[in-house]
């Protein structure tokens, strides 16, 4: 049975709301406290973990059973994706940062047609023209652009691209809901990053883990934790009730604010051709979604024609 309108819009809600706030929530930690962005990743995996333990006890969800082996590639996908984006929050303006994330939608597309054996219409693909000719002027004229935040944004834009075709791709594929699979992938990542994060940040001294943290710090730090539970919660939750494509979609509706947050909270520069990349990927943006709705309408159109 289809999901109920209502409630795919509240998640996507919940989405646009916690998604934009946890953008802006970790780059003040970065810029403002400098607190160390893999282990603020950890902290994440842990408050998600632990906040779908609190939706078992109040009896939100019934876990299911599931194979550690079943799981191992999106926990490790699901790891790189949180940890490669939030490194290149870091090293890169809010700008370049949100349109690196608009290369996802191309690369799933490529990945579904390749390895799903999905189709998409030629339109869909003209569209992604664009966006990606949009994302690359950006970078190309982006005055703060450095080697190191590219690599980042890059890995962050292939690693992210299989978490979520992974995500709805598992969730058919062991028939379980969003609260089941996440609740037994999230502790995984979790493990996985403990091992992580001392090899590549310091535990101890200024600026790491275990330093002496303001309580403001604290406070922002358990903030953001609490909303990157709401942001991951909600990525299943869409995936699983409409598509990775889809989910993408809706996510470049949350561009234009974080991008705008950016410049007014950040002061990131921005130059007339970085202007001009962002229309071109607006642009994109928008004949894509024209594009899908006409086709979904026609579709839902040839069905009730097919039925007796």
């Amino acid at each position: 049975m289809p999901p109920a309108p209502r409630r795919v819009a509240c998640a996507m809600l919940c989405n646009f709301v916690s998604s934009v706030a946890v953008v802006f929530l970790n780059k003040w930690l970065y810029e403002q406290h400098g607190f160390p962005s893999l282990s603020l990743t950890l902290l994440h995996f842990a408050c998600t973990a632990l906040g779908l333990e609190l939706c078992r006890r109040l009896a939100l969800f019934a876990p299911r059973t599931l194979s550690p082996r079943q799981l191992l590639p999106l926990a490790l996908s699901f790891c790189g994706f949180v940890a490669l984006t939030n490194l290149s929050l870091r090293s890169n303006t809010v700008g370049t940062y949100q349109l690196a994330k608009a290369m996802t939608t191309p690369v799933i597309v490529a990945l579904q047609t390749v390895f799903y054996g999905r189709r998409f219409s030629a339109k869909v693909q003209l569209t992604l023209v664009p966006i990606t000719m949009g994302v690359v002027l950006n970078s190309f004229y982006d005055v703060r652009f450095n080697v190191l935040g590219s690599v980042y944004a890059a890995l962050g834009v292939v690693v992210t691209s299989l978490y979520q075709v992974w995500v709805g791709e598992k969730q058919k594929e062991l028939q379980v809901n969003s609260m089941q699979l996440l609740y037994y992938q999230a502790p995984m990542s979790c493990a996985m990053l403990l091992f992580v994060v001392p090899l590549a940040e310091p535990l101890t001294g200024p600026g790491a883990l275990l330093s002496p943290w303001s309580l403001g710090t604290v406070v922002l730090v358990l903030l953001s934790g609490v909303v990157a539970f709401s942001v991951n919660l909600s990525i299943y939750w869409i995936i699983g009730s409409t598509s990775p494509v889809t989910y993408n979609m809706f996510g470049h509706f949350k561009f234009c604010v974080t991008l705008l947050g950016g410049y007014l909270l950040f002061e990131d520069p921005l130059s007339a051709y970085q202007a001009l990349g962002i229309l071109c990927t607006l642009a994109g943006i928008a004949a894509y979604s024209h594009i899908k709705l006409s086709e979904q309408r026609e579709a839902a159109r040839s069905r009730l024609g097919q039925r007796p």
